[in-house]
């Protein structure tokens, strides 16, 4: 799986993924499971990097000192939303508003991702951000749903 970055908002975020054939309705819901539980973590602020307090401790974690002062004091790191997955031929999109969260979520997403596609559905390449011509994302409800373009007065 191939990962390719484009313009890219964290408030207004395209994710699209490209499969080497049209996905199944179980590929659907493999993809879909993996997005929803990345959310939800995300908007739980589970994706805060000023508090990595295990990952900085490195190997040896017996015993270790987990600062409760250090994690309270750290910004929240939060998603916001999230719209309805979609799927047209060998393409799915899906639209985020990542709100605070930090790099690391999509480091994350990636891993998963990566993951997903060596063992249940074969994906050629991830997109994060930007748009297809071929499939423009005005067509969407789901972003629409969450974003005010001050058109409709």
């Amino acid at each position: 799986m191939q990962v390719q970055f484009r313009e890219f908002d964290p408030f207004d975020v395209w994710i699209w993924l490209e499969f080497t054939t049209v996905p199944s309705e179980m590929e659907k819901r493999y993809v879909e499971e993996v997005f929803n539980s990345w959310f939800y973590l995300g908007k739980l602020g589970a994706f805060n990097a000023e508090n990595l307090q295990v990952q900085e401790q490195g190997l040896d974690l017996s015993y270790m000192h987990y600062d409760e002062q250090t994690a309270d004091e750290s910004l929240m790191a939060l998603m916001h939303n999230m719209g309805e997955f979609e799927y047209e031929g060998t393409w799915g999109r899906c639209w985020f508003d990542l709100g605070t969260s930090d790099a690391i979520a999509l480091d994350i997403l990636i891993n998963a991702l990566k993951q997903l596609s060596q063992e249940y559905v074969s994906i050629a390449t991830l997109y994060i951000g930007g748009e297809n011509e071929d499939w423009t994302v005005e067509d969407s409800e789901s972003r629409s749903s969450f974003i005010y373009d001050g058109s409709n007065n």
